[in-house]
């Protein structure tokens, strides 16, 4: 069974040799935290993340199971990352240093204690343990369907009888994947800037509130809601629920905030940037400027149709942004004689973009549109007018 990893795992940690016959009764005293850790300040931590705390006094037990490890040591790190392929793994860490780190880092850790029989605990733990050995720690990582939290919801799911996804799988979530996106990153201004960019269609569709569980806020959010499981008695699945640590950092907005007026400005700033130089260097022409941009333009398009397209990110599939975003705008270098030809394109696309933001599939775009089309129009009457 699972179990003799487990302990070879928890000996390996510090913890003292489990006989057999002791193991028999690991069930009846085991106890089995949620465990919900805030966002934090890098990037990669802007989501927050969970885990499954096995804890046993008695025997000496008291790891941290979670899916939320990888390693950039891991053989072509950034090409698996940008083909939507990067293995993370699982791992059982002893809860004393597991939570000291989160400590150090400024982040709250929320516990909440699980009302589960002996059988179900010793089902989740067995289930744990299996999937922290070598041979079945790795796993193919997604950001919406298939992270840390997710793998969290699942196996809790499954001990308690499916009464999770019972419960909140038939109710729609208040937001969809991207507005829970936007509001978790707003303190990370090109983080958000580029999620904008890279996320298509497919993240503004309705959700439920089992698919909203891919955050663990949200996530330790429906188990304190959750009413009996199979399995419990007369009160609901959290027996405890309690704050070990709590940061000093600011909560994110509970709804998306608009930035797309700040994007705006940005755009013209830099549209007056640009006039500035045309008008103080000599050197610096408006085709210059014009041609410059849609280049950078262009080269973001490449990318937003490479991530689409060409990788496994299923969230970047069907993006609008290529309408003001379009490898084609590369093509004002190839000669004067494009540049009438690019101008109109670029001003027809930017009229189709602004239109399909009302039509299905009703894809965000305001940030990104707030921030591009005033450079793609003006940058096109430029090149009209040289064109000319």
């Amino acid at each position: 069974m699972a179990w003799l990893g487990f302990f070879a795992v928890a000996f390996s940690l510090g913890s003292p040799v489990i006989h057999a016959r002791e193991a028999r009764e690991i069930g009846d005293r085991t106890e089995v935290w949620l465990v919900t850790y805030a966002p934090g300040e890098i990037y990669w931590q802007r989501f927050g993340h969970n885990a499954i705390w096995i804890r046993d006094s008695g025997l000496g037990l008291d790891h941290v199971f979670n899916f939320g490890f990888f390693d950039f040591e891991q053989e072509s790190f950034f090409l698996r990352f940008l083909q939507g392929r990067l293995l993370y793994f699982s791992a059982a860490v002893p809860a004393e240093r597991e939570f000291a780190q989160y400590i150090d880092e400024n982040r709250s850790i929320r516990a909440q204690r699980l009302d589960m029989t002996p059988a179900q605990a010793l089902s989740l733990a067995d289930y744990l343990v299996n999937e922290v050995q070598p041979e079945n720690r790795d796993y193919l990582y997604d950001y919406f369907w298939n992270n840390c939290s997710t793998r969290v919801r699942d196996a809790l799911d499954a001990v308690l009888g499916s009464a999770l996804k019972e419960a909140f799988d038939p109710y729609p979530a208040e937001q969809n994947m991207r507005e829970i996106t936007r509001r978790l990153t707003v303190a990370d201004y090109w983080l958000y800037l580029g999620l904008e960019l890279g996320m298509g269609a497919s993240v503004d569709q309705p959700i439920s509130r089992w698919d909203e569980f891919f955050i663990p806020g949200l996530l330790a959010d429906g188990m304190a809601q959750l009413p009996d499981a199979p399995g419990s008695y007369d009160h609901g699945v959290v027996l405890e629920d309690v704050m070990l640590y709590t940061s000093t950092q600011p909560e994110p907005p509970s709804h998306p905030e608009q930035w797309w007026p700040q994007y705006l400005l940005l755009s013209a700033g830099l549209l007056a940037l640009a006039l500035a130089l045309s008008r103080m260097v000599r050197l610096v022409q408006p085709l210059h400027l014009a041609r410059l941009w849609l280049l950078v333009s262009g080269l973001l398009g490449i990318a937003v149709f490479y991530l689409g397209f060409m990788t496994d990110h299923d969230a970047a599939g069907n993006n609008l942004n290529l309408a003001v975003c379009n490898p084609l705008w590369i093509l004002c270098w190839m000669g004067r004689k494009f540049l009438r030809s690019i101008a109109w394109l670029v001003l027809g696309c930017g009229a189709l973009a602004v239109v399909m933001m009302l039509l299905p599939p009703h894809q965000y775009t305001a940030d990104v549109l707030a921030l591009v089309l005033p450079l793609n129009v003006v940058s096109a009457l430029v090149l009209l007018r040289t064109g000319r």
